[in-house]
């Protein structure tokens, strides 16, 4: 232990440059403390000016300090210098195999505590002794204990290598530099030292930085996953609130439905058998007069007979036997089949909107968005099928072909009253709402605005309220046969790029990204935004209306195409491989 807090003294007076025990020990400004002769040969072979700085800390100073011996570390480092190493237990002193052996030691080798970068040999503390007591040699310069001494000899030369080739790049001596070194840009090692320690310490403040940066994304992502888990949590127990709202509200209606097909049983059972009553008191009636007659009809004596006959009573008014309609087996079979209605639409609801739950599920992004593909193949991986919802179509449009295409007729179409169908303009939006990442493509004819808009567009107001981009709920691409324009919020955009008939859109609702592609044997970029989405998106046709000098209309159509997923080849496949 003794030992250990000698060492551990050494190290903190030792000079940061020479690595040895501070000599004259000057302190800088800044408060580090080096060799006097170190230090000023240090500040001699800057090249910067008047400025010079500290080794260590790289604080500079202008101009030169003025350095003065400091009077009391000196005294500290000679007390330091007086204590010398002292000797261990043998026992813990001799080398192993993974130790520096002591050079001098004979016999059984002592561990080497430094090594001599002058003398090139490694000492234990024993003979390390005159380097601490004779003059010449305490200048020399002493470091950890290294097994490499022999790599600071010049191979050709056999010198110590003190100097530095920048033009080679490595360590050779002074006679190296004599001769095949003649010429060459070469320093002093301890020169070469001074601008690498320099590098390093640059290099070091980089990596901390990093460091820095790479530990607030650390903390950054850790509050992401607490912000996700916090986020998957709420929202588990929101669902589960909502489908046991659904599941109470189906139960009471399920009940509702019970009790009103009993009451209904009971009202008509109880008809059944008022009627069955009825009809029991008026046989029984009949049987008896049936009875009477019979008995009248045996009498023998005609006088008798025409005597009794006037008395008998007459019949009573009998029930009207067509009001019982007797339908076989089928009393609330139609109950049976409005439930199954009810189930089934239930059925159709719950799957569409079970996709559109598990879509939006799947892409919840945590960390930065994908990048936007490049090619058509890779936006294909994101392609969604997309149905356009009559209750939206203006009533000059018609839609056919499962819902996925819409034409200009330029006549009123018997549609029911739905307050989300545009009144005003010819315009069509999606069944679907979009999220995430959605890819589609739209094949038209005859001009069209192909959108996409927040489902709060407004229906029945003017141009600027209701027109796929003329305001900021919607943003729209007019293609007409000459030429592309890109709108949002009443501003007009000119987009250049090849005319198509088809078109491409690309959507991530989260990166905030819309971008638009021509179609055809090869897919072009033709205009990208980029802002900040706040409702899910649906997509729209704007149909307008054409007409000649003639005052004819041309007929427009859009037609939202079919995609193949599984498309990975090169676009002179498009027609087969991507239908509409």
């Amino acid at each position: 232990m003794a030992q250990k807090g000698v060492q551990l003294d050494r190290e903190t007076f030792s000079c940061s440059i020479c690595l040895d025990l501070l000599k004259d020990p000057v302190t800088i400004p800044c408060g580090h403390s080096y060799c006097m002769n170190c230090i000023k040969t240090h500040w001699d072979e800057e090249d910067q000016g008047e400025i010079h700085s500290c080794p260590q800390c790289r604080q500079t100073f202008t101009p030169r300090p003025v350095l003065v011996k400091n009077t009391m570390l000196a005294v500290l480092v000679e007390e330091l210098k007086k204590t010398g190493p002292q000797a261990a237990p043998a026992d813990h002193c001799y080398a192993g195999p993974e130790d520096v052996a002591c050079d001098v030691c004979t016999g059984r080798k002592l561990k080497a505590v430094k090594s001599c970068l002058v003398c090139l040999v490694s000492y234990c503390e024993k003979h390390l002794q005159p380097h601490y007591e004779a003059a010449p040699l305490k200048k020399h310069k002493l470091v950890e204990p290294s097994k490499k001494l022999q790599e600071n000899i010049c191979s050709r030369h056999d010198e110590v290598m003190k100097m530095f080739c920048r033009t080679d790049q490595q360590c050779i001596c002074y006679l190296c530099s004599m001769d095949e070194h003649k010429g060459h840009d070469t320093v002093s090692a301890a020169a070469e030292r001074t601008e690498r320690q320099r590098e390093l310490q640059l290099s070091r403040q980089n990596i901390q930085q990093r460091i820095q940066d790479r530990e607030k994304d650390v903390m950054l992502l850790q509050q992401e996953v607490e912000a996700i888990n916090g986020s998957a949590d709420k929202a588990m127990e929101h669902s589960e609130k909502i489908f046991t709202q659904l599941i109470r509200l189906m139960e009471k209606r399920s009940s509702d439905v019970k009790e009103q097909i009993r009451s209904q049983q009971e009202t008509e059972v109880s008809g059944v058998k008022e009627l069955q009553e009825k009809l029991g008191q008026e046989i029984t009636e009949l049987k008896r007069k049936d009875a009477e007659l019979k008995q009248l009809s045996h009498t023998e004596d005609h006088t008798q007979f025409l005597h009794n006959y006037p008395s008998l009573s007459p019949l009573s008014q009998s029930t009207d036997s067509s009001s019982i309609n007797i339908r076989p087996l089928r009393y609330f079979e139609d109950v049976t089949a409005a439930v199954s209605e009810l189930r089934d639409k239930l059925q159709d609801i719950l799957r569409e909107t079970w996709t559109n739950i598990s879509l939006t599920v799947t892409e919840v992004d945590v960390l930065l968005s994908q990048p936007e593909p490049k090619t058509r193949a890779g936006f294909l991986k994101y392609s969604k099928e997309i149905t356009l919802d009559p209750n939206t179509a203006q009533k000059w449009l018609f839609i056919s072909e499962g819902n996925r295409k819409a034409t200009l007729l330029y006549e009123q179409l018997p549609y029911s009253s739905h307050p989300d169908r545009f009144t005003s303009l010819s315009q069509v939006l999606s069944r679907e709402s979009l999220t995430g990442r959605c890819y589609w493509e739209v094949e038209w004819r005859g001009g069209v605005d192909v959108a996409v808009a927040y489902k709060n567009i407004s229906r029945a107001g003017g141009l600027h309220e209701s027109r796929f981009g003329f305001n900021d709920n919607s943003w729209a691409l007019n293609c007409n046969e000459n030429c592309f324009t890109f709108l949002h919020n009443n501003i007009n955009t000119p987009v250049s790029g090849p005319q198509s008939s088809r078109v491409g859109v690309y959507l991530d609702h989260r990166a905030g990204i819309l971008s638009f592609y021509s179609i055809s044997e090869t897919i072009t970029f033709l205009h990208r935004v980029q802002t900040t989405f706040t409702q899910p998106l649906h997509a729209g046709f704007l149909l307008p209306e054409y007409g000649d000098s003639s005052g004819n209309f041309r007929s427009t159509t859009a037609e939202l195409c079919k995609l193949n997923k599984s498309w990975r080849n090169n676009f002179s496949k498009t027609a087969s491989d991507c239908s509409c």
